[in-house]
């Protein structure tokens, strides 16, 4: 794992609000991909900068334990016109922690990969963390996703 420093981006996409310790996060996450798989975003966002698809946990209440937001989409110019349905967010200039999860998407790599997050002794900021899935991450049987963890 790497730290690095970040400036700030904008993104738009479609949000859920969700938690870990209720159970509802197995269910809405899930959910909220597949509305994104159904959902042509694309085609309803004019200033996408990259169609590298983003998946953020965002305005925590607490830690990892606490309600979040999550948001899946893409990275913007700004976020001067927002289309009714999806929403907008900045993610703040913050340092990261960067950990790249390797392997099978269908079988949990990247849950597992959160798994090992939470039990971990990091610094988090818990301001947004955020997986990257670029164009390696095409193939779910052999993928490479990126996670940033925001650190103090």
């Amino acid at each position: 794992m790497e730290k690095q420093t970040h400036d700030a981006f904008a993104l738009m996409g479609i949000a859920v609000r969700t938690c870990n310790t209720d159970g509802t996060a197995a269910i809405a996450i899930p959910a909220l991909w597949e509305r994104f798989r159904s959902e042509n975003l694309l085609s309803k966002i004019s200033n996408v900068q990259s169609t590298d698809i983003y998946s953020v946990y965002t305005e925590y209440e607490g830690d990892y334990t606490q309600p979040y937001t999550t948001l899946i989409g893409y990275r913007v110019a700004n976020l001067d016109q927002v289309p009714e349905g999806l929403t907008g967010i900045i993610i703040p200039a913050a340092a990261y922690i960067k950990r790249v999860v390797t392997g099978n998407l269908l079988k949990g790599a990247v849950y597992e990969a959160w798994l090992d997050i939470w039990q971990s002794d990091l610094p988090r900021a818990y301001t947004a963390d955020y997986e990257v899935y670029g164009p390696e991450a095409q193939n779910p049987e052999n993928a490479r996703v990126d996670i940033y963890l925001s650190v103090k």
